[in-house]
């Protein structure tokens, strides 16, 4: 599950409080800027081709295929998060960033890559629509955080749009995986059937079934955990805002 991505990383609050206390090296941090720069940069380009697209076409329909080679290399380029991780230059669990990254790869390869059917479906659109907002919006605020010049208003943009962003996300994911079923169970896609000489079998159209289902119990834990989060880091402005 996507979750905006919002929880790719801590929230802003503890964040910055815990790289005070261990933060990155110059070289991490010089390098992590570039990182982020660089994702910010991608991912604009993917929404001025969606935009661009939509103006040359006059319509929404395959839009996807104007924006799937860079959609496809900057959405994998996020696998290096949880490589960040790892090494410990960013201050996140690793089981937590890798889920998340992992199941937008999933869906970017072993779904929408994969099932070409599923491609010019509009719940691609909106998956990609809220993707591409919320990764813009991320990678921004991680970067000014390493500069250490963080505007409140992109602040307030990572505390607040993934009200909208994550429904609508995990709506277009839930929908684009229901559309591949038909094709995954017509062709046998990625499935291992009996007998072989491992003596193992594997029904990718069952493993795609109790993936939409384990939606269930992630989403409202994610999106109300970020609803929490939310509070902490805006509520004190927003309550200083109506004593004023």
């Amino acid at each position: 599950m996507s979750a905006p991505a919002m929880g790719t990383s801590k929230m802003a609050h503890s964040d910055s409080s815990h790289r005070k206390k261990k933060g990155p090296g110059a070289l991490a941090t010089a390098y992590l800027v570039i990182y982020n720069v660089v994702m910010t940069a991608g991912w604009l380009v993917i929404a001025v081709g969606l935009v661009r697209a939509y103006l040359a076409r006059g319509s929404y329909h395959g839009l996807y295929y104007s924006i799937e080679k860079p959609l496809k290399f900057f959405q994998t380029g996020a696998l290096l998060e949880i490589l960040h991780c790892a090494v410990g230059i960013v201050p996140s669990s690793v089981v937590l960033t890798g889920f998340q990254v992992m199941s937008r790869v999933f869906l970017t390869w072993a779904v929408t890559h994969s099932v070409r059917e599923v491609q010019s479906e509009d719940s691609v659109l909106l998956f990609v629509v809220a993707w591409t907002i919320t990764e813009i919006i991320r990678y921004s605020f991680y970067t000014f955080s390493l500069l250490n010049h963080l505007p409140y208003l992109i602040k307030w943009a990572r505390y607040t749009f993934f009200i909208v962003l994550y429904p609508m996300g995990v709506t277009g994911e839930l929908l684009t995986i229901y559309s591949a079923l038909p094709y995954v169970q017509k062709t046998g896609l990625y499935s291992i059937t009996l007998p072989n000489k491992y003596n193992f079998s594997f029904d990718y159209h069952t493993f795609l079934i109790i993936t939409m289902i384990s939606y269930i119990p992630l989403f409202p834990q994610l999106y109300f955990h970020m609803i929490r989060q939310r509070k902490k880091v805006l509520g004190h402005v927003e309550e200083y805002s109506k004593v004023e």
